[in-house]
This record gives structure tokens, C-alpha cells and sequence, in this order.
């Protein structure tokens, strides 16, 4: 639904965006989504949430994008919960495409930032599921992921402690959008945190 294209080719992914890989049209239609499992789900939702978040402090936010971030984090972290307890519950599902939307349209209003690009290296460099990167790379995510049964730390996708300081360094090597100044020792104390289950503090991005 939106202009954004990514591709990943020896072991970089990179990200786009041009107006003729937009759809002309998106069904929003609950019914396929009934048979769809719960980890799944939540990994998916959790992908559009990280969407929603980053808008919030991104450099070409609005007031407009930010209230769109806001009900779309809402309705999927609602949706999630919902799905999580009933997955063939219609409405449940029906919330989770309307969140989506909303996440998915502050996305393509906004400049994806240093949330992403750490992901995009945890998946293109090293091969995690690329939905999984979200849950256990943004903290307040990951605790609402990790309740409803998704992956909490990179362990658990596979990531080897030895690759933590490959993956800052190649993160930190191209300006992202970012409260905070970006640096490798950042990137590396954030990785550390997320990949041993401590609790990121801002000390670890200075």
C-alpha cells in the first residue's frame, strides 16, 4: 500500500521508494485472515506496530501522522491481544487490517529511521525472519510480543553473540533519522542489551 520497496543482495538490504511499485488498489478483507496462525499474527502486527512508533519521532512527522500513529498502535495492540485469544474472531481480525492500514500509512508518510535500519542488518546481513527482528529489537514491543508468545532476544532467532559488533558497525555506518546521535558503541551496548534479555536503558545509545 504504499511506495516503499526493499531489496537485499549479497547480504545488504535496502530500501526505497518509487511510485510505480504502489498498488493502485489494497482489499482490506478479514475472512482470509481467520486462518492465519497466531505467531504469525503477532509478529506481523507487532512489524506494522514498529511503523507506528517510528513515526512518532520522525523528522517529517505532522500532527496528522502522529494522531494516525497513535490510533494505529492502539487499535493492532488491541487487535493482537484480541486474535491471540479468539484467531477466528472476525472483528478481532477486521481491527488488526484497520491498524495496519494506519501503521502502514504512517509509513509511507514518514522517513523510516534507526529502528528499521537495525532490523534491515539483523535480516539482510544475518538472516532473521525479518517480522522477529521487531519484537526483540524495540523494547516496549517486545514486551507485548513476548506476552502473547513471540521471540523476546536474538538468541532466540539465532543470532550469534560474535556478530553483535558487525551488525552496529554496519548500522552505524549510514545516517539514520534518530533522537539521538548514532554511534557504533551505541548500536553495540543496545544489541548487548536486547541479546542478553537486560532492559535497554539510554545509557546504552551514548
Amino acid at each position: 500500500m504504499t511506495s516503499v520497496w526493499g531489496l537485499t543482495e549479497q547480504g545488504v538490504k535496502r530500501t526505497g521508494r518509487d511510485s510505480s511499485v504502489q498498488p493502485r488498489s489494497v482489499v482490506y478483507d478479514p475472512d482470509p485472515t481467520l486462518g492465519l496462525p497466531v505467531p504469525l499474527s503477532v509478529t506481523s502486527g507487532v512489524n506494522a506496530l514498529a511503523h507506528a512508533a517510528e513515526a512518532l519521532y520522525a523528522p517529517d512527522a505532522s500532527p496528522l501522522v502522529s494522531l494516525m500513529a497513535q490510533e494505529g498502535a492502539r487499535a493492532m495492540a488491541g487487535a493482537l491481544l484480541s486474535v491471540a485469544a479468539d484467531p477466528a474472531d472476525p472483528q478481532a481480525r477486521a481491527r488488526a487490517l484497520y491498524g495496519a492500514w494506519l501503521c502502514g500509512s504512517c509509513l509511507g508518510a514518514t522517513t523510516m529511521g534507526l529502528h528499521h535500519k537495525l532490523c534491515h542488518v539483523l535480516g539482510g546481513t544475518f538472516g532473521l525472519p525479518h517480522a522477529e527482528t521487531h519484537t526483540v529489537a524495540l523494547r516496549a514491543l517486545r514486551d507485548l510480543a513476548g506476552g502473547l508468545g513471540a521471540p523476546r532476544s536474538p538468541t532466540e532467532l539465532g543470532l550469534k553473540e560474535a556478530y553483535l559488533a558487525r551488525a552496529a558497525t554496519m548500522v552505524a555506518a549510514k545516517s539514520y533519522p534518530n533522537p539521538r546521535e548514532v554511534t557504533a558503541n551505541g548500536v553495540l551496548g543496545l544489541l548487548t542489551a536486547a541479546y542478553e534479555g537486560w532492559e535497554p536503558r539510554s545509557e546504552v545509545l551514548q
